[in-house]
């Protein structure tokens, strides 16, 4: 029985499980944001008051892009492989770089860009807890 934070930090899975389980957590908020750009994509949201092919080329040209590429980049979440946490990644970094370089096109969302710096921090920091504990269970395992 769990008694204490102690007794929490002993019991927890590992960390590669924990980092698999935030990894597809991951995975599954892109599929739901892939999911969205599509339906704005073929007509069923509209956003902003406007419609898909109401829109200027710029913000076609990023829905389009992000529509492909969460789904992709879920797809390697999802698979745990390396070119998906890559392409997460490369969409979090494009997502900031739209928010801020180019907010006179895409708006600004602070909130948004923080919660990508969080994400990626996160991941940082499990994949760092994951590495130590590999390399101590192979260090004791001689």
């Amino acid at each position: 029985m769990i008694t204490s934070f102690q007794d929490l930090i002993e019991t927890r899975p590992p960390w590669s499980t924990l980092l698999i389980l935030y990894l597809r957590l991951m995975a599954i908020i892109l599929i739901g944001g892939g999911v969205i750009y599509w339906a704005r994509i073929i007509g069923i949201v509209e956003w902003r008051g406007l419609w898909f092919w109401e829109m200027p080329i710029a913000m076609q040209g990023a829905i389009v892009f992000f529509a492909v590429l969460d789904l992709v980049a879920a797809t390697g979440l999802w698979l745990t492989v390396s070119w998906g946490t890559v392409m997460w990644i490369f969409r979090c970094f494009c997502q900031i770089v739209m928010h801020t370089a180019f907010s006179d096109l895409y708006g600004k969302r602070p909130y948004e860009i923080s919660f990508y710096l969080l994400t990626i921090s996160i991941y940082a920091l499990l994949a760092y807890l994951m590495m130590k504990e590999n390399k101590a269970a192979g260090a004791s395992a001689r």
